[in-house]
């Protein structure tokens, strides 16, 4: 069921868990590999002056624009992250789960700004643009466009984007150091992996792991995403799997359970010699918050260092 529920959310179009938390992928799959931030939607109406009144509805966004002036932030989405942080419980809901925005709610804020996914928020965003609203689409597949979008939205409220770039940089590796051929399995059925085209195979990159699907294409409609067969995955032989566990949560224990159902996984270097790794699916696959990304590149740290390079 959750495989199910999965592929559904990766073809809906990257929507950076921009929204909710059964809303996988949307942040980043789908998406093309460039470090552009800026929506294709040629219509959209940006902020002429400072906006002070603003609806995210992503969590990514949303924590950005807190950080850099948690007074700007008037509407969320009901995002599992964000409903966690007690940083935004007062802050009114406009959506929940995979619902769409509600365009009342929204109203009756009186945002001067209205922030959603490209591809994934189109619909709110056109109807708001109509209705005179400065909106503003993002698309996040990689590192360097964290970071212009990050300056972006602090250009749009006259904030100083430096304190939280320069937190960014220290998620980041002093030294790098050479990694065990790797391979990051983010469901079973079927058999998905990130290549370089997406936000964790962008993130391996940033810490120079081997990530053996880094180069692959596929027939995977989920762009920066690839379907490996279990031959392939034998013949690729890992020395590290990573394991990505679902974003409703569940225990590791049983995510290792069902891997081990299939008759490659005894074979497999990795499975072997005790190098396989479980990683939030919030951080690594969905870049979901700023805390998320945080924790996910601690944890890379940690993995690499326990590597011996084969």
């Amino acid at each position: 069921m959750y495989q199910k529920k999965l592929i559904l959310s990766l073809a809906i179009l990257f929507s950076f868990s921009l929204n909710a938390c059964n809303n996988p992928i949307v942040e980043q799959a789908q998406t093309t590999p460039t470090t552009s931030i800026e929506s294709t939607n040629t219509t959209q109406q940006t902020p002429q002056e400072s906006a002070k009144r603003i609806v995210a509805l992503t969590s990514l966004t949303a924590d950005i624009i807190h950080q850099l002036d948690q007074n700007k932030l008037v509407g969320i989405t009901g995002s599992s992250l964000l409903n966690k942080d007690p940083r935004f419980q007062d802050i009114q809901r406009v959506a929940q789960g995979q619902t769409p925005p509600n365009l009342e709610k929204i109203l009756a804020l009186q945002p001067d700004l209205v922030i959603g996914a490209e591809g994934f928020s189109d619909k709110t965003l056109k109807q708001l643009q109509e209705l005179g609203i400065a909106t503003f689409a993002t698309r996040v597949n990689n590192w360097q466009s964290l970071q212009e979008l990050t300056k972006t939205l602090a250009g749009f409220i006259d904030a100083d984007p430096t304190p939280l770039l320069n937190r960014y940089q220290t998620f980041l590796p002093n030294d790098l150091q050479a990694s065990n051929s790797t391979l990051v399995l983010v469901s079973r059925q079927p058999i998905l992996t990130p290549n370089k085209n997406s936000w964790a195979g962008d993130l391996l990159s940033q810490f120079q792991v081997n990530n053996l699907a880094a180069d692959l294409q596929g027939n995977s409609p989920m762009r920066g995403y690839i379907t490996l067969s279990a031959e392939k995955v034998l013949e690729a032989n890992p020395e590290v799997i990573i394991l990505i566990s679902p974003p409703q949560g569940g225990s590791e224990t049983a995510l290792l359970n069902s891997f081990k159902q299939e008759s490659f996984w005894q074979n497999l270097q990795a499975a072997k010699n005790n190098q396989v790794y479980v990683f939030d699916y919030y951080g690594l696959v969905n870049a979901g918050s700023i805390d998320a990304i945080e924790k996910a590149t601690r944890q890379l740290k940690q993995t690499l260092s326990k590597q011996q390079p084969g």
